[in-house]
């Protein structure tokens, strides 16, 4: 009973979005997921060989799935068009429309990012803004209207907006969410304090998040999208998310103060703070390169691969504009 009325003191204080510390938290641990620790590296850049053309920043923006030219885009708004990138526009507008993986014409592109990544304010900027008006805010979006009020859910949709991304296509986080939803037939009680309307069914938030968790590792292993199955090797080796995220659950770590302790890739132990320095030692090949995890982009249209290829910029717009209605 104190458990359940310290959340709920909580929930009548706290802001429904994540924010603050909450945010920086939710943020950081899927850097662990996709990096490997939990600092935000702007700087990396690299041919994963993923058929999307070179990876990069924050959020894996690839040259071949149209988010890395929306980054650079965002970029030249901000140095007036005229910086390190501007010679290789045409090309990265060709790639980006597309869908190539081709890296021919951006020989100067990775040190570019990374020299810019390293140091550049505005170029740091440019992509917290692309992750966030990509991947951030539609999954926060659904939260929303699920009426999420724990920090662990929203920063559930949001890591798994990442990794599958957040348009309409059968493996994406719309419909990982749907069919979550529609799995509720009556009441589902629960000890979390948050309650949630589901189907006109009073739904716990917690046995909610756990079914999602499910959803999500049967998606991995069974995607929908025939372009998407050849990659199922690949994708069942992804439920160390889950598995962190589980872990929290586990520890009835529902909102996230100013650290919360969670699993790595390896499953070990780590905490991550708020605003602070990696916590996790980062893991890198026998080239003392940074190892990438393989994800979902937004939709799978080219080579059978674990990373989702997001439509051509003609289609994107549109497909953009639907998500923040």
């Amino acid at each position: 009973m104190l458990f359940v009325a310290g959340v709920a003191a909580i929930l009548a204080t706290a802001n429904a979005a994540l924010c603050g510390c909450s945010k920086d938290i939710a943020l950081r641990l899927t850097n662990i997921y996709e990096n490997g620790d939990t600092d935000f590296h702007y700087d990396y850049c690299e041919n994963i060989k993923d058929g999307r053309g070179f990876t990069a920043g924050i959020a894996g923006f690839c040259t071949g799935t149209s988010d890395a030219w929306v980054v650079i885009e965002e970029y030249h708004k901000l140095t007036g068009g005229n910086d390190d990138f501007s010679p290789m526009d045409d090309v990265l507008a060709k790639y980006a429309e597309s869908g190539s993986d081709s890296v021919s014409g951006l020989e100067d592109y990775c040190s570019v990012w990374e020299k810019l990544g390293k140091s550049d304010v505005k170029f740091q900027q440019a992509q917290d803004t692309v992750r966030d008006e990509m991947y951030y805010i539609p999954s926060q979006k659904l939260a929303d209207e699920l009426g999420l009020k724990f920090d662990i859910t929203r920063g559930e949709l949001y890591d798994t907006g990442i990794q599958h991304g957040v348009s309409d296509g059968a493996d994406g986080l719309p419909a990982l969410v749907s069919d979550t939803s529609k799995s509720f037939t009556t009441d589902a009680t629960g000890d979390s304090g948050s309650t949630l309307k589901v189907n006109g069914h009073n739904v716990d938030e917690i046995v909610w998040l756990q079914k999602f968790l499910e959803v999500v590792v049967d998606n991995l292993k069974n995607p929908k999208e025939a372009e998407n199955k050849a990659g199922t090797t690949v994708w069942a080796d992804d439920d160390y998310r889950t598995k962190s995220y589980a872990y929290m659950i586990d520890a009835k770590t529902y909102m996230y103060g100013n650290s919360v302790d969670a699993l790595d890739n390896d499953g070990n132990p780590v905490t991550v703070k708020c605003a602070a320095e990696g916590t996790s030692k980062r893991r890198r090949d026998a080239n003392g390169r940074p190892i990438r995890r393989y994800r979902q982009l937004v939709r799978s249209t080219g080579p059978p691969t674990s990373r989702r290829r997001r439509p051509p910029l003609s289609k994107r717009s549109n497909e953009l504009a639907d998500v923040f209605v």
